[in-house]
């Protein structure tokens, strides 16, 4: 039973954060499940991510039958509802809440919006990468045009291997990954959801529980692609820093040239201040795709 993500290594949730930003594009085999190998999509944010194929083993994942199949259940931010025009212009920079702030990574397409720095948000540069890198420091997955929740707060790992910024407490982050080719759009939606799942909150040697849902359409704000959820069981709790639960939620959509582009959020659980699937639910509805 193995999660391979498409931009993915092996990692520690606190999110590891390298300044630099990368270039090349990166494809990955992800098992995923009991007794199933999906070929994952290696999109791997702006290079730098593992392309060996090395699977991280056990995230036992349960999963519906068919990876590529419909729909399921997708907990907090759900369904699909009808598909209005992204905003074009010099407007589009505008949050589509107001107060908000906007997060744009023009390199994956993606835009998106969340809650006021007094709400205890920070947007990084576009240009910054998060990630979570294996034992030879290089990245498992990667992240750019990123958000960070109540950052601060208990600075405590489930994954002892974070990098970079690691272990400063953030209750949520978000941001966007992809680039490559490689399987459907709907593994991929599912494979984000669950290798960010796997790396943030334990990874290999620290093996979480996770449970992945079907990928379901998702036609919003002019993006028409695909999104999947994962339930996210903590094994590793050296202190009650750590959450016992997280969810992970990914939206994926597909440029005309065939690449495959990722929106992941990934959230502690059970803990105070975590994200309600309200409020993960209002910051998925402002995802869009950026002009051109």
């Amino acid at each position: 039973m193995f999660w391979h993500q498409n931009s993915l290594h092996t990692l520690q949730r606190r999110q590891p954060l390298t300044v630099a930003s990368r270039r090349s594009k990166k494809t990955l085999i992800a098992a995923v499940g009991i007794g199933m190998a999906l070929v994952l999509s290696g999109c791997n944010d702006d290079g730098g991510g593992a392309t060996d194929g090395t699977k991280d083993e056990g995230a036992r994942a349960t999963q519906p039958k068919s990876p590529s199949s419909g729909a399921s259940e997708s907990p907090g931010a759900s369904g699909s509802s009808g598909s209005s025009s992204a905003p074009s212009g010099p407007a589009a920079d505008k949050p589509l809440v107001a107060g908000w702030q906007t997060q744009t990574r023009e390199e994956h397409h993606f835009r998106y919006d969340v809650p006021a720095k007094a709400d205890k948000w920070r947007v990084f540069n576009p240009d910054v990468s998060l990630s979570y890198n294996d034992e030879t420091g290089k990245p498992i997955v990667v992240m750019t045009g990123a958000a960070n929740y109540r950052e601060g707060g208990c600075a405590s790992s489930p994954n002892p291997k974070a990098f970079g910024e690691a272990g400063k407490g953030q209750l949520a982050t978000v941001g966007t990954t992809g680039g490559g080719k490689d399987g459907s759009l709907q593994e991929n939606a599912r494979n984000w959801a669950g290798n960010w799942g796997f790396v943030a909150y334990g990874g290999k040697d620290n093996k979480p529980k996770i449970e992945v849902s079907q990928a379901k359409p998702w036609k919003r704000n002019g993006i028409e692609g695909y999104t999947a959820t994962a339930k996210v069981t903590v094994v590793n709790r050296p202190s009650a820093c750590v959450p016992p639960k997280a969810i992970v939620h990914s939206i994926a959509q597909k440029l005309p040239d065939g690449t495959m582009h990722g929106w992941v959020v990934y959230a502690d659980q059970g803990v105070p201040n975590a994200l309600t699937s309200a409020e993960i639910e209002k910051i998925m509805n402002t995802v869009r795709p950026t002009d051109g």
